[in-house]
């Protein structure tokens, strides 16, 4: 290749990066506030298949929960649930691929909802960008793409804290299966920590799914895991009998010092309770744990969950 055509298809993939980033950014910007689950699953998935179903129930559950719902357009589970969201819940980011890959019919007509994406990577990165949740059914290769993908961010910390489930019907072993596996040959190898499988939550039902979505936001709000010390923000603070308790009980994922209350603000510069800690960034799955204990807690003044609310504002409630 001449350097002149190096150069070129250089320029190709950079304009191109560019411009799903800019269209990305755009159709997001005035949404940003609002509540999302991202969906994934295998676009083969039939309609008769108890997949299908359990795909459309969960994001009909969601949006009644006060999310909206993405997936990547096509068919199969995303198809249903787009169905279950419909229109005005629901987000496509579709991908131009060698062969057409056909919009689903309940996003096809929904304007300013579709995406087109010129490559995976900056598609992936708008999954994570724009999710509060992530929500994964039985898939082929694509499917555990997204997965691992998810999975990578979330265990480095590239990405705040959300909920990843496993959804599959009841009586089928497939997320039985492949974590069996993947305790088998990579906690067993350490080659993971066996606190990172607590990155993953299994659910047999769509009402269980959502449950466990609404549950990893009772307490917790978000983190912001650039600042030093990181900060946990809550949506109720933690009495001090508590915290001597969580220090004691947590000690082992933190870098150095404790864990101290204080309050910070959001993105929005609302004040919230938090929590800061130096976390030892090769414990990601034990922060997970960290933040489920705190969900269990019974604590005073947890708001109750309102549809009007959004991820900024306020809590929801657990199941």
């Amino acid at each position: 290749m001449a350097r002149e055509e190096r150069e070129l298809d250089a320029w190709r993939l950079v304009s191109g990066a560019l411009a799903d980033l800019s269209e990305a950014l755009q159709v997001f910007r005035p949404v940003r506030a609002s509540r999302k689950i991202s969906i994934f699953g295998s676009a083969r998935t039939g309609r008769d298949e108890p997949c299908y179903g359990l795909a459309s129930r969960a994001a009909e559950l969601a949006v009644e929960a006060g999310f909206e719902v993405m997936t990547g357009a096509g068919g199969g589970v995303m198809e249903a649930a787009n169905s279950g969201a419909g229109c005005s819940h629901s987000f496509g980011l579709n991908i131009d691929l060698p062969y057409e890959q056909h919009t689903n019919p309940y996003l096809s007509d929904c304007e300013g909802r579709l995406l087109f994406f010129r490559y995976f990577f900056t598609r992936k990165l708008f999954f994570l960008r724009e999710s509060d949740a992530l929500l994964v059914l039985p898939g082929g290769f694509g499917t555990f793409d997204e997965l691992f993908e998810c999975l990578t961010l979330i265990q480095t910390g590239r990405t705040p804290p959300i909920p990843l489930v496993l959804l599959a019907p009841p009586g089928d072993p497939y997320w039985e299966q492949w974590r069996q596996s993947v305790s088998a040959q990579l906690v067993e190898r350490a080659l993971i920590s066996p606190e990172d499988m607590a990155l993953m939550i299994e659910a047999t039902s769509a009402e269980e799914a959502v449950d466990r979505i609404r549950r990893f936001y009772r307490v917790f709000h978000t983190a912001r895991l650039d600042e030093q010390p990181m900060e946990l923000l809550l949506h109720a603070p933690i009495p001090e009998e508590i915290l001597s308790e969580l220090n004691s009980d947590f000690a082992d994922m933190l870098s150095e010092g404790a864990i101290h209350s204080g309050e910070s603000v959001d993105d929005n510069g609302l004040l919230y309770p938090c929590l800061q800690l130096r976390l030892d960034r090769r414990k990601v799955g034990r922060l997970y744990q960290f933040i489920d204990h705190l969900n269990g807690l019974d604590l005073p003044s947890i708001a109750a969950f309102d549809r009007s609310c959004d991820r900024q504002a306020c809590p929801v409630s657990g199941a």
